[in-house]
């Protein structure tokens, strides 16, 4: 009972900086919007994101559990394969909002493995630097699945769980065409497995993003 409260205060710190973080990228691509406003044309990047469009976007890559190791000899990985599927639509030049499925793949840990997914809802932002490159980002919410199973004696509680938190990310996209651009991300979740325990998974993936 008595660490409760520190393990409390590291939490809420944690949450506290991904507000931060996320919240000046989307304040960047606010004054980045307006610097660029006057230079953008009907072919620019900003069209191609004009309120009411929408797009669909498949990302792939590598992720990485923060979660500790267990005790004894057994091996403790901490990345595994990623890969996202999303899609979205702006309400405005800058701001818009995306629907997202996030898989983090699977690791050897204490024994067994750990796996973990979630569903995303996210307020995204982008600031045009040019007519085919953006900057991203996001904040928002993810209701995560957990899944662990462990040997005895490894000090990891098996079993699964289901939270919502915050997630958030940034990103750049490269557009080879208004409909067509690759996109590379970054991007962080809080999960919460049996036993209570919480910890962070980070995802850098790349991929393509269609727009219609």
């Amino acid at each position: 009972m008595k660490n409760q409260t520190p393990n409390r205060q590291i939490k809420l710190k944690r949450v506290l900086s991904g507000l931060a973080f996320a919240g000046a990228s989307l304040a960047l691509a606010t004054a980045a919007q307006a610097q660029t406003t006057s230079s953008t044309g009907s072919g620019s990047s900003m069209s191609m994101y004009s309120p009411g469009s929408a797009y669909i976007g498949l990302n792939a890559g590598r992720s990485n559990y923060s979660a500790p190791g267990g005790t004894g000899i057994f091996s403790n990985d901490k990345n595994g394969n990623a890969y996202s599927l999303y899609g979205g639509s702006y309400f405005s030049p800058n701001f818009g909002w995306e629907l997202g499925y996030n898989d983090f793949g699977s690791i050897n840990r204490g024994g067994g493995t750990t796996k973990a997914n979630a569903f995303s809802l996210s307020l995204v932002g982008k600031a045009p630097l040019s007519s085919s490159f953006n900057l991203l980002g996001r904040i928002g919410g993810s209701y995560a699945h957990t899944d662990v199973s462990s040997a005895a004696g490894s000090g990891i509680t098996p079993g699964t769980d289901n939270k919502f938190d915050l997630s958030y990310g940034v990103g750049a996209e490269f557009a080879f065409n208004p409909q067509l651009s690759a996109v590379l991300q970054y991007d962080s979740y809080n999960l919460r497995y049996a036993g209570g325990n919480r910890d962070r998974i980070n995802t850098t993936t790349l991929g393509l993003r269609y727009r219609f």
